[in-house]
């Protein structure tokens, strides 16, 4: 099926791409990577009148650490995440989450930005990003402004953006020593959306006991999902056998899924649970210095 007839625009800086949305009154769509919008287009689950695609704009695409954290720009392709060795050493969960991200072609096409505003509860990073406690920076005609991860997902496909706002980049604190992060993702096949994934994000103190932590979850639920109650329990805990089996039915509470072909509900709330522990597993195994 092709998608109804759109204006195309090309912008070559974010003032006259921000301008183009505002003019437009919520009927335009940013076009960053396109693997999500152009799919639900030819769906025609979403119809806009507009594609305002900021490809050209320069300077948007980066992975740069420095003291304070990391920063990434909106148009990193999602396959950067996979090949970056500061990723890879320090934040592990995104280097993880994207080398799961559908195929090498969806990959080398989709961009970091687009995966995280689109608001589709099946994408990989959000999870990631509720984990890590991320920050989106986003500008608008009147300027930027910093929105949590924590905050910016209402509802299945309605992020905390407005219709005239451009998201031009992620920033993660910088991690301490005793970090430790993971992704884990189960999926029918290969490049598939995830029947359960989950990110988990946590520190251990120098006793030995975990001070804080953030698991986020993936396409069981309406969004992404931070599952509180499971990151607040993790606090002060060793990740004994116990631990790890009411950390997971914590996590399993706070999963909505649905059925659907992917599986049953109480099949996909158990998958919460055992990925949940497998994965707090991971990533104490890297805060303690494993791989």
């Amino acid at each position: 099926m092709y998608p109804p007839n759109f204006e195309y625009y090309a912008p070559s800086t974010l003032a006259e791409a921000i301008g183009l949305l505002d003019q437009h009154q919520g009927e335009a769509k940013v076009l960053a990577g396109g693997q999500s919008l152009i799919g639900m287009m030819k769906l025609r689950l979403a119809q806009p009148g507009a594609l305002v695609d900021i490809n050209r704009i320069p300077n948007l695409a980066y992975i740069r650490e420095d003291a304070k954290g990391l920063a990434i720009g909106a148009l990193t392709r999602t396959a950067e995440l996979g090949r970056s060795e500061v990723l890879r050493s320090r934040y592990p969960i995104l280097s993880d989450a994207g080398l799961e991200i559908a195929d090498p072609t969806v990959r080398n096409w989709g961009t970091v930005g687009g995966n995280v505003s689109h608001g589709d509860p099946g994408n990989d990073l959000p999870a990631c990003m509720l984990a890590l406690n991320a920050d989106y920076t986003v500008q608008g005609p009147k300027g930027s402004r910093v929105i949590p991860a924590r905050k910016f997902y209402p509802d299945s496909f309605v992020t905390a953006l407005k219709p005239n706002e451009v998201l031009t980049e992620i920033r993660i604190a910088r991690p301490g020593a005793g970090t430790g992060s993971a992704y884990s993702k189960m999926e029918r096949k290969v490049g598939d959306f995830a029947t359960a994934a989950v990110g988990v994000h946590l520190v251990v103190g120098q006793a030995g006991a975990i001070d804080r932590a953030g698991i986020g979850l993936t396409n069981v639920g309406p969004t992404a999902i931070y599952a509180a109650a499971a990151s607040d329990f993790l606090a002060g805990k060793t990740g004994t056998a116990a631990d790890l089996a009411k950390v997971g039915d914590l996590a399993a509470e706070a999963a909505q899924p649905i059925a659907d072909n992917r599986g049953p509900v109480e099949f996909k709330k158990d998958m919460v649970r055992v990925w949940t522990r497998r994965t707090v597993t991971h990533a104490l195994a890297r805060a303690k210095g494993g791989k």
